[in-house]
């Protein structure tokens, strides 16, 4: 599986009515590969959660979730695999254009597409699937996600959104 065929899967699912049924159908659509294709899907997603691992996409999850854990910003960075590669690599060029969104409510996350390959390939084999490491990047200098004045000036559009009255 390429790259392309990967976000091609994705889009394909984007009309499901909700989250979980989107993962389920991207489920649907692994179990029907080989076990190879299946390894690649979840490289593709571990190189994409890695490419999204910033502090400044954190800040964005920390402002539309009301708060953001280790495992929730996992989580989030999970949903936003599931809107589709413009909308992801926009994100990750300019998390605040997620404000811009139609319909972005607060608890944006998708902890079950962390684990569709998963799930897929033990649905085909008698094993486990392989391991695909994922090393984190660093993350580089932080700031106070609780210091408005910061996160107002790095994300005007989100902050006026989920922050003020």
């Amino acid at each position: 599986m390429t790259r392309n065929e990967f976000w091609s899967l994705i889009e394909s699912t984007r009309s499901c009515e909700d989250l979980y049924e989107q993962v389920e159908s991207i489920e649907a659509a692994l179990i029907e590969m080989s076990q190879e294709e299946i390894v690649d899907f979840e490289r593709h997603m571990a190189d994409l959660l890695k490419t999204s691992y910033s502090w400044e996409l954190w800040g964005a999850a920390y402002l539309i979730n009301g708060g953001c854990s280790d495992d929730g910003f996992d989580y989030f960075r999970g949903w936003l695999l599931t809107q589709g590669q413009s909308i992801f690599e926009k994100a990750l060029a300019d998390p605040d254009s997620l404000a811009d969104l139609p319909g972005l409510e607060q608890d944006v996350e998708c902890e079950e597409i962390l684990n569709v390959a998963q799930s897929a390939y033990e649905s085909v084999a008698d094993g486990d699937m392989p391991m695909v490491p994922i090393q984190l990047p660093a993350l580089g200098e932080d700031w106070d996600f609780d210091d408005d004045e910061e996160m107002r000036q790095r994300y005007p559009k989100l902050f006026a959104k989920f922050c003020e009255d």
